[in-house]
């Protein structure tokens, strides 16, 4: 199974407030959310390290054809922000399992949405 990973995730993940692990998978994550975190002002040395570590680890998907695509269509259909519009059309064009718990992001139609349980 492919997951996709929203950046509240990531966080948690580096933040360690997981109530459990990660099941063993393919893991991406889109490119909106390797900026978001990238530019994360309050970010100390050893968070950056760890994110680079990360994002090098991970798929990241850019801005295909089918995502802008999607992304429109999820923007008109929805009036997402574009970044969660470009996430989820990231996670649609690539058929894998968003992880996110943005509950907004249910109502999306076609779209397989998991949250996380934080300890």
């Amino acid at each position: 199974m492919k997951y996709l990973l929203d950046t509240n995730i990531v966080i948690y993940l580096q933040k360690g407030v997981l109530q459990e692990s990660l099941p063993i998978a393919h893991y991406a994550i889109s490119i909106i959310t390797e900026i978001e975190l990238r530019v994360y002002p309050a970010l100390t040395l050893q968070q950056r390290h760890w994110l680079e570590l990360f994002i090098d680890d991970v798929q990241v998907v850019g801005l295909t054809h089918a995502v802008k695509e999607k992304t429109i269509a999820l923007r008109q259909q929805y009036r997402l922000k574009l970044p969660d519009a470009v996430v989820c059309a990231t996670a649609l064009a690539e058929q894998a399992v968003l992880l996110t718990n943005d509950k907004g992001l249910l109502r999306i139609d076609g779209l397989h949405c998991q949250s996380v349980a934080l300890s």
